[in-house]
């Protein structure tokens, strides 16, 4: 077993198929979970960004050993890990309510261009075990972090509504259900209503009970009268 992957770290043709292949396959799965979930960077940009930086370190290597050019391998794959970080930021956006969203997705860019680096470098033990946990923490963990988010003692509302006499309705509603209000700050959003006014905008600290269920708070606020948007962040 040594002496094949011995021989599998040597730049031989075999052996930078192998590399690419590996790369396309790890880079896939981790883009097919980001592609279901409809994330703005998915199968195929996860795809070409392992391949890509795969590609990269193999290059580097052929420049060392078989151009004999007296450069750092590593030179450019690290490079790679600079650039990633600019396509990561297009992943990022920030909603309307101050939410930032994209920051898992990005993080999967980056971590995706490390796998490439690491087949093409012939570590393929870290590129597999790399690709393992990383799926692992998309699909496993994330279910853990979304029930810990439901059961938070304090959730943090963004919500947009019509006129005044709908957050008076509101806050006396949730006081009627036990949820306490801890901090709110209102402000005028950019959107124009029917009125020809623009929405009121509110950002609400609760404190909830154990009874309570974050998904169905969400539910209920949006069902109250002149709410036009209501998220978490």
């Amino acid at each position: 077993m040594d002496y094949v992957m011995t021989g599998l770290r040597d730049l031989t043709t075999l052996s930078i198929c192998l590399r690419m292949i590996l790369s396309v396959l790890c880079g896939g799965a981790v883009g097919l979970e980001r592609e279901y979930k409809r994330r703005s960077a998915g199968f195929r940009t996860h795809i070409l960004i392992t391949l890509g930086a795969c590609v990269t370190t193999l290059t580097g290597q052929y420049l060392s050993i078989y151009m004999h050019y007296f450069t750092d391998m590593a030179r450019l794959g690290a490079q790679v890990v600079a650039g990633i970080g600019f396509i990561g930021a297009g992943a990022i956006i920030r909603t309307q309510g101050n939410q930032v969203r994209g920051l898992t997705t990005s993080a999967g860019l980056w971590a995706s261009g490390i796998i490439g680096l690491c087949f093409g470098a012939g570590f393929f033990e870290g590129g597999l075990i790399t690709t393992a946990l990383i799926l692992l923490s998309e699909i496993v963990f994330s279910k853990l972090e979304y029930w810990m988010r439901d059961h938070a003692p304090e959730v943090t509302l963004y919500i947009e509504y019509k006129g005044r006499s709908t957050m008076e309705l509101l806050t006396k509603n949730l006081q009627e259900m036990a949820v306490k209000l801890k901090r709110i700050e209102i402000s005028r959003s950019g959107e124009t209503g029917e009125n020809g006014k623009r929405n009121l905008c509110a950002v609400l600290t609760l404190q909830l009970n154990r009874d309570h269920d974050t998904e169905r708070l969400l539910e209920y606020i949006s069902m109250t009268d002149g709410v036009v948007e209501v998220e978490e962040l």
